[in-house]
């Protein structure tokens, strides 16, 4: 795939990643975060996207912490959900961006993803991260109901 957004298939297991920094003033934050869903789409996965018609400038700092955001929501969902359909969304929002992904995968109990099976640090340091912005985070989920991560960042 060359320097097009890549799946990592180690033993730890499915990583998405970048080789290439971010390009938001070239791509706009929509681009960027389409770029992390070719190694799903190589998986058969159908993505869609919802975008607003207008443009939302977007501070480069929310941009980067909605991409990374992105990244870590997209990485669960190659490894863990084994989705068909995938959705992305940005959207605006009353004084904020919001970014929504939700799939169609085996889903999990929220309430007993801390204990039992060793999981990474991944979603507790996007929580942490969408907190220190004074943003809000939601992760919604049953299992064989999917899944739906929805990050909301202000702009004021």
């Amino acid at each position: 795939m060359g320097q097009t957004a890549a799946a990592d298939q180690s033993t730890a297991g499915a990583v998405i990643t970048d080789n290439l920094t971010a390009d938001f003033h070239a791509l706009g934050l929509a681009g960027c975060i389409d770029k992390l869903t070719v190694p799903l789409r190589s998986q058969g996965v159908c993505v869609r996207w919802e975008t607003p018609h207008h443009g939302v400038e977007i501070p480069a700092t929310c941009a980067a912490l909605l991409y990374h955001a992105a990244q870590e929501t997209l990485t669960n969902a190659l490894r863990h959900s084994h989705a068909t359909e995938l959705t992305v969304r940005l959207a605006a929002v009353y004084h904020g961006v919001r970014l929504t992904v939700t799939d169609n995968g085996v889903g999990f109990n929220c309430n007993s993803q801390t204990t039992g099976r060793k999981h990474g640090y991944g979603v507790s340091l996007m929580t942490m991260a969408v907190h220190e912005a004074a943003g809000t985070i939601s992760i919604d989920s049953a299992p064989q109901k999917g899944t739906q991560v929805a990050i909301t960042i202000p702009l004021d």
